[in-house]
């Protein structure tokens, strides 16, 4: 802890990254010298290079104080930066002289949900750290927990069903379960669960799958359908990529080039584009490989 170098924690949201970040400046100097000692920005709000320049420099360049007794208290600072793939490239790029100009008092920490989002200079002077979708026995264990100390019953299947819809987020998972309770109280069954997260039917991303093997009217008609019923995209499609590995009569060159897609339109989307014409630009796509699949067995 007395050497710690530039850290940069990466992975999906809900996944303990500033947990994570918090829990080490707690363990290095207390909670009374953190107030000091450590600065958290969120840089999705502050994002540009003015913050840089004033905020995190003049911190920066500020003498270290005082240790308290019982903590390690290293001779540094920390600098907390959450979100710092919304950072713009000018901001990251400001930042490479300061933690070189500073290195000695100040350590930085940077919290991202997209790695590649780091411009290379930065990254490159950072230990990485991966934090992975957390998986069911972590969320079980958690969500029991919670329930115990509030006093709430759990109806079987719940439990799986939670962590089902939310994917490794523990955050997700605890503020679905909060509002399936004030929904319909307790006992928490796995339906209340599935609308309060509004969770895709696995028989949706079938319909649009059978679509598009009949004419384009009928697959924009289905994705029309989808939008309209208010279901999120990103989640469409990963229910659409749930039922295209499970369709055996799909061949193996076909189904990779539909998974292909499925990536480049989550990606898409995770830039900001519309959700209608993600979904009808991937239901087209997989009703064009389907249709040249079945040609090509038709020989």
């Amino acid at each position: 802890m007395l050497q710690l170098p530039h850290l940069l924690f990466y992975g999906p949201p809900g996944t303990g990254k500033t947990t994570s970040a918090l829990a080490i400046v707690r363990q290095l100097f207390g909670p009374e010298l953190c107030k000091v000692r450590v600065l958290e920005l969120n840089a999705s709000d502050e994002r540009g290079i003015a913050v840089v320049r004033d905020k995190i420099k003049n911190f920066a360049a500020t003498t270290v104080g005082q240790a308290v007794p019982g903590y390690p208290c290293p001779s540094f600072k920390v600098i907390i930066l959450d979100e710092a793939d919304s950072m713009t490239g000018d901001a990251q790029n400001a930042l490479r002289r300061t933690m070189e100009t500073y290195s000695k008092v100040t350590r930085f920490i940077f919290i991202c949900n997209y790695v590649s989002r780091i411009i290379e200079p930065l990254a490159s002077r950072c230990a990485k750290f991966r934090f992975k979708p957390l998986q069911g026995e972590v969320i079980t264990d958690r969500i029991m927990h919670i329930c115990q100390n509030e006093g709430v019953e759990i109806a079987p299947g719940t439990i799986s069903t939670l962590a089902g819809v939310s994917g490794g987020d523990m955050r997700k998972a605890i503020t679905t379960l909060q509002s399936a309770v004030r929904l319909r109280g307790s006992p928490v069954v796995p339906q209340t669960i599935i609308d309060v997260a509004g969770a895709v039917p696995e028989e949706a991303a079938t319909r649009l799958l059978v679509a598009c093997r009949e004419p384009f009217s009928k697959v924009q008609e289905s994705v029309k359908d989808l939008i309209a019923s208010g279901y999120p995209a990103q989640d469409l499609l990963l229910r659409l990529q749930e039922a295209v590995l499970k369709d055996t009569s799909i061949p193996e060159n076909a189904r990779g080039r539909i998974l292909l897609k499925l990536a480049e339109a989550d990606k898409d989307l995770s830039d900001g584009s519309d959700e209608m014409l993600q979904l009808l630009a991937v239901a087209a796509h997989t009703q064009d490989v389907l249709l040249r699949s079945m040609v090509i067995a038709g020989h």
